[in-house]
């Protein structure tokens, strides 16, 4: 709900009618594909806990990231559109989500056309993402690369209640980070010291503290305008 009042504003009657989906939850481990490349599911899954990836697999085990999700997430909604799969859905720490059928969705957003218009926001969100995530893999250092990430992921969970004070669970390891921003492991934990070298930042047991905003998000040139929050979910 979080999330959802993170993009939009929502309704007692609108809340209610989210509450009630009818769900069904399961706790998935890592190795254990949510949904897979080419499927076409019947569901989308919401994210209750932990932290889930989405990625594309090429030849010889080499694996992009193409986004990471947290609680309140629904990563796989565009399915409730596209019927064919085009990347897989995985847990990368042990997670808990709920998978909503797809005909509930449609018949939330044909009833309250307010859900729909915020989730269609979401959507909208989730592409300015992409565009955002694409401009870093293009054009910024290896390290603009990661202080871009780090900035956005404290701001996502911010925004849903799961970080404050500049400090936020990151339970991933170097070799998530590096299918995600297209670097080696050995390139991340290079960038991760110095990182670390300058004060900015310092990783420890899953947690990640930011601990200069202002000169982080400066080293990223980082905009969150393309997260679009409401007001009061920022720094």
């Amino acid at each position: 709900m979080r999330k959802l009042e993170s993009i939009g504003p929502l309704s007692a009657e609108e809340r209610q009618a989210v509450e009630s989906l009818p769900v069904k939850t399961r706790v998935l481990e890592p190795g254990h594909d949510i949904v897979n490349d080419g499927d076409q599911p019947s569901h989308s899954c919401l994210v209750l806990s932990g932290w889930v990836c989405r990625y594309k697999m090429l030849s010889l085990g080499r694996r992009q990231v193409l986004s990471f999700h947290v609680a309140g997430d629904i990563p796989d909604l565009q399915s409730l559109h596209l019927p064919l799969m085009d990347y897989s859905l995985a847990p990368l720490t042990r997670s808990a989500v709920a998978f909503i059928a797809h005909e509930s969705l449609r018949e939330l957003t044909a009833t309250f056309p307010g859900l729909a218009a915020v989730l269609t926001r979401d959507l909208l969100i989730d592409a300015a993402a992409y565009r955002a995530w694409l401009t870093g893999l293009g054009r910024r250092s290896a390290y603009e690369r990661l202080a871009h990430l780090f900035c956005e992921l404290y701001l996502r969970q911010q925004a849903v209640g799961l970080a404050e004070a500049h400090r936020c669970p990151l339970p991933i390891t170097q070799m998530d980070l590096g299918d995600a921003l297209g670097l080696s492991n050995v390139h991340v934990n290079r960038v991760l010291k110095e990182m670390r070298g300058s004060g900015l930042v310092t990783l420890r047991a899953g947690t990640l503290v930011i601990e200069k905003w202002p000169e982080l998000a400066q080293a990223a040139e980082f905009d969150p305008s393309y997260l679009h929050l409401r007001s009061g979910h920022a720094v």
